[in-house]
């Protein structure tokens, strides 16, 4: 693209290919994070992959009215626990003792907000935030054909999806994780095909704006 400007001072062609280089980068995040967001809706709400997490049980008002009872402060809560001055001899035995036995982890708040609308808001900046944050790693790389974007998006989104909900998965077993690690290909790939476009696409491929921005 330099030949656009090849009549310009030299100050000015850098100037101008960095404010391309970083609009590609704003417009490919802007998209891309949309495109995590709307998915994260299906996912979650129309096509409801994460309800074996989030599962209906007409005990809902005893449990609630339980917990509210033992006037619990908000937090999260693992069951059966020791307090924290508890020594190594006392997890052991409470270890031998709950073992085969039913065990909770509970994420208890006294009062429910309807945060819906800014809740969406910060969702989506986040996924912009994010898709950019990748989009800056591309422009930093020499190589941005077609296959590499794509791949370089999906190995992030297992990225995340290893380090965040599997490693939480090993441990506290949580019930939708087919469901997230559905949601790391399909959305980070469909996200890679977009960048992948976007960055390669006749006369604005990001290769050849790359600087530093």
């Amino acid at each position: 693209m330099i030949y656009r400007y090849h009549q310009l001072p030299k100050n000015l062609i850098l100037t101008a290919l960095k404010l391309t280089a970083m609009k590609t980068i704003l417009i490919g995040a802007l998209v891309g994070g949309i495109i995590i967001f709307l998915w994260q809706f299906l996912s979650f709400a129309l096509i409801n992959f994460h309800q074996p997490a989030q599962r209906y049980t007409d005990k809902q008002d005893a449990i609630l009215n339980s917990l509210a009872d033992q006037q619990l402060e908000e937090g999260g809560y693992l069951l059966p626990n020791l307090p924290s001055d508890a020594t190594m001899d006392d997890h052991q035995a409470l270890m031998d003792k709950s073992l085969g036995k039913p065990w909770a982890s509970i994420q208890y708040h006294k009062s429910l907000e309807n945060n819906m609308v800014m809740n969406m808001v910060r969702g989506l900046l986040v996924n912009i935030i994010i898709v950019f944050l990748l989009g800056w790693i591309l422009s930093k790389m020499n190589t941005h054909d077609f296959r590499t974007i794509v791949l370089s998006s999906l190995f992030v989104g297992l990225i995340v999806f290893l380090n965040a909900h599997y490693t939480n998965f090993i441990w506290y077993q949580t019930f939708d994780i087919w469901a997230h690690l559905a949601d790391a290909i399909v959305s980070w790939g469909l996200t890679g095909l977009w960048l992948a476009w976007w960055f390669n696409r006749k006369n604005t491929r990001l290769a050849s704006e790359k600087i530093n921005v």
